[in-house]
C-alpha cells in the first residue's frame, strides 16, 4: 500500500475502473448481441401491446381509483417496517430491556396506524 497515510494514487482505483469497464462491456455485448442474433420476425401480433394476455381496451390515461395508491402506500410502509425489525432482532441480545420496550412502542404505533386505517375503511375495496 502507500507510504503515507490517508493519500491515494491512481493506481488503487484500477480495481473501480476494471469493474466499471466490465459492467459497460457486459451491458453493450448484451443489447447488441440480442440484437444480432434474436428473431427478426416482425407481424403485427408480435408488435401490438399485450397486457396479462388480455387485448387492449380503452385508453391507457384513464383515471382509476385512488385505492390502487392507498394499498401500495401500505405495502411500502408495512414493507419498511420489516427492513426495521431485521436488524432490531440480529442485535435483539445488545440492545437489552430499552431496545425491548423501543420495538414495541415502534409496533405500537403501527399497530394504532393500521387501527386508524381500518376505521377510516380505506382497505374496503366497495
Amino acid at each position: 500500500m502507500n507510504e503515507l497515510a490517508g493519500q491515494s494514487t491512481p493506481i488503487d482505483y484500477l480495481p473501480i475502473l476494471i469493474q466499471l469497464i466490465v459492467a459497460v462491456g457486459f451491458g453493450v455485448v448484451t443489447i447488441i448481441g440480442t440484437h444480432l442474433i434474436g428473431p427478426k420476425v416482425r407481424t403485427e401480433n408480435k408488435l401490438g401491446a399485450f397486457e396479462s394476455g388480455v387485448e387492449v381496451v380503452g385508453n391507457a390515461r384513464q383515471p382509476f381509483s385512488i385505492k390502487y395508491f392507498l394499498v401500495a402506500i401500505l405495502f411500502v410502509i408495512f414493507d419498511i417496517e420489516v427492513i426495521f425489525m431485521y436488524p432490531w432482532a440480529v442485535n435483539f441480545r445488545e440492545f437489552g430491556w430499552q431496545g425491548l420496550v423501543e420495538m414495541f412502542v415502534f409496533m405500537g404505533l403501527l399497530l394504532l396506524g393500521f387501527i386508524y386505517i381500518i376505521k377510516k375503511k380505506a382497505l374496503d375495496w366497495d
